[in-house]
């Protein structure tokens, strides 16, 4: 079948039998889509752990080296930007050499250079390790949506991947989770190191990679079968151009908004809000466990009302709850309190962005258009922490995140009226 015959399902002909409910999704895997399922949420948890430990200890590393917001805020930026690349890249790679391959030199690649951060001897070396993290941070998330995109069945598609996403949420709760315990048995200066040593567990995920995940069989048809305009350019061709552009707005609008709350937010509660690092961690816990609630909603959104639906919500929801949390003079309780809402409505339209995207693209070029697009929107969004910490040396740190998530947040929901939905699209090679 051509790329031409890939079609979209309306969705009463999704099978009923199905289920549409996450518990019917859960239950009804099969046992290569199950194991698939689980090590791409495993891999995206671990790679949340070690891009928000940063976030985490940045407070502490500010304070150990002496160094200014605008300078932390571009190891940030330059971690992004490198993601940037990596993600692009480990799309071609997965598209000429396959996805599991991909996945596990990605995932080896950011485990050890999270292990070469907590050796690091000068903030100057923090940063180019934290940079070169950044190619396999990237890399990951392109070579375990791709997996988990083509390995499971399009009525089912929407929640695997949303659930996947939700892996983040996870992620971020453990790193948490360890400062708090770190922080509270250790001097802050060395809890921050052994929060990046233990960045380097993920690098263990490779082994379950090895043994048990297996290739996408669209994948594998695809790559048995050479096919003109497969490059990691063709994304740029006549034909593709429109799509290839207005994926990467949506995806510098969901990740320029999400990096401009979630990088400084901690030092928001720190500086703004009087809290300890230990003191904040409650704060961060509600914020976690509203995310995590959100990415399952959006995952089970996503194939309920369809991908732009559940963009536009969200957006909308996330710019008032940015601008509630960030602006209102309200008391610390009542900014606990909305903890909750603002990680739901700042995370869950992510549910949505690895389905949509693998079902904007042909197979012969689906891991460089994913790997494009959403790494381009991390490249470009890798820019708003730098510009949020440049811009709070002239006003409050709340209202600099305010702005520029308001920003980012216009440009996703403008992208998502422009693109097509695509629920119940059929993958062929």
């Amino acid at each position: 079948m051509s790329d031409v015959a890939e079609a979209t399902l309306p969705a009463a002909l999704i099978p009923e039998a199905e289920g549409t409910s996450l518990a019917a999704f859960l239950g009804g895997m099969e046992r290569a889509e199950r194991r698939t399922f689980w090590a791409c949420a495993a891999g995206y948890a671990l790679d949340g752990l070690d891009f928000m430990v940063f976030t985490l200890v940045l407070g502490t590393v500010i304070a150990h080296w002496h160094v200014d917001r605008s300078e932390a805020g571009l190891v940030v930026t330059a971690t992004l930007l490198c993601s940037a690349v990596g993600g692009w890249g480990a799309g071609h790679i997965a598209d000429r050499f396959g996805r599991v391959r991909a996945f596990q030199l990605t995932v080896l690649w950011f485990s050890a250079f999270s292990l070469c951060s907590a050796f690091a001897q000068s903030f100057g070396q923090l940063g180019v390790f934290r940079a070169l993290l950044g190619f396999g941070f990237g890399g990951e998330w392109t070579a375990g949506a791709l997996l988990i995109g083509e390995a499971i069945r399009p009525q089912f598609r929407g929640r695997a991947v949303g659930c996947v996403q939700a892996g983040w949420a996870v992620g971020w709760g453990a790193a948490v989770l360890l400062q708090a315990i770190l922080f509270s048995v250790l001097p802050a200066d060395a809890a921050w190191r052994w929060m990046f040593a233990a960045g380097f567990a993920p690098a263990l995920l490779v082994l379950f990679a090895q043994r048990f995940i297996e290739e996408p069989q669209v994948a594998r048809l695809a790559r048995a079968e050479p096919r003109t305009g497969s490059g990691a350019l063709a994304i740029f061709s006549r034909d593709m151009l429109r799509t290839t552009l207005l994926a990467a707005l949506l995806a510098v609008g969901a990740q320029g908004g999400y990096y401009a709350v979630n990088t400084w937010l901690p030092l928001f509660l720190q500086t703004e809000r009087g809290l300890s690092v230990v003191g904040s961690t409650g704060y961060l816990a509600l914020l976690i466990t509203g995310s995590l609630a959100g990415y399952l909603v959006g995952a089970w959104l996503a194939d309920r009302i369809g991908r732009r639906n559940l963009f536009l919500v969200f957006s909308v929801a996330a710019v008032g709850l940015v601008l509630a949390f960030t602006e209102l003079p309200v008391s610390n309780h009542t900014l606990w309190l909305l903890g909750f809402p603002l990680g739901f409505s700042v995370s869950g339209y992510f549910a949505g962005t690895g389905a949509f995207l693998s079902e904007l693209f042909p197979t012969r070029m689906r891991g460089s258009g994913m790997g494009f697009t959403y790494n381009f929107g991390r490249g470009i969004g890798a820019l708003f922490p730098a510009l949020v910490g440049r811009l709070s040396a002239t006003m409050p740190l709340s209202r600099a995140i305010a702005i520029f998530a308001s920003v980012a947040y216009g440009l996703l929901f403008l992208a998502a009226c422009l693109l097509p939905e695509t629920r119940g699209k059929r993958l062929t090679p």
